[in-house]
């Protein structure tokens, strides 16, 4: 075979391909913005699972303090858990009109999200408070350090999502619901499905399951 004949076939080669980007070319925007999303919320998976396992291992150091028997008040739990429930039903609601176009049912699905997480995050900030307040804080044994870490990250989490909301809520205010913001919802509602499936993980491991002697 001669070097022609090589160039001549190396040129019938179609440009995309020769890139190697295959025959559609480089993926659109959203679907790069998707996967670099779901690297993040599979991070934070990891990072959680970290705590699980902590958690799991130091649950039982009480140090002579009080357990979870002595400190946990699981009817407001359980109404903490339901509020953050239906915030991610209402957050379904919310996308699913921003999809359709239909900025004001997003707006009031919206705050209903936002008032159900905010309410999750005042009951837990207060079982805090009460905790702190009989000398169970953080500082007095394995158990409560790590129930305090785990339990507070994920409160952090809840926060900086309720922030992000305010931010997008926001911008469909000044925008309305272009591409580019209902990217950004999209992601939002995944970053909050996932604080939900961790939830449930954090009311079955430390409340449910938890060693009440």
């Amino acid at each position: 075979m001669t070097i022609a004949t090589i160039d001549r076939a190396a040129t019938a080669v179609p440009t995309e391909l020769a890139r190697g980007r295959g025959g559609g070319g480089p993926a659109p925007k959203r679907v790069v913005v998707a996967y670099g999303f779901w690297i993040f919320i599979l991070s934070d998976m990891v990072m959680f699972s970290a705590l699980f396992a902590a958690y799991a291992v130091l649950r039982g150091n009480t140090a002579g303090g009080p357990t979870g028997a002595e400190l946990f008040n699981l009817r407001n739990v359980f109404i903490e858990t339901m509020c953050l429930l239906l915030s991610s039903y209402t957050c379904g609601l919310a996308v699913l009109s921003a999809e359709r176009r239909h900025p004001t049912r997003f707006l009031i699905f919206a705050a209903f999200t936002f008032v159900l997480g905010a309410a999750f995050l005042f009951i837990e900030v207060s079982e805090f408070a009460n905790m702190v307040a009989k000398g169970a804080g953080p500082s007095r044994s394995g158990f409560l350090s790590a129930f305090f870490t785990l339990v507070g990250t994920h409160g952090i989490h809840v926060a900086s999502g309720l922030i992000a909301l305010i931010y997008l809520v926001a911008q469909v205010i000044a925008k309305g619901l272009p591409a580019a913001v209902l990217r950004r919802l999209l992601c939002w509602s995944l970053f909050w499905h996932a604080l939900d499936i961790v939830w449930v993980g954090v009311f079955t491991l430390v409340y449910l399951m938890g060693d009440y002697h």
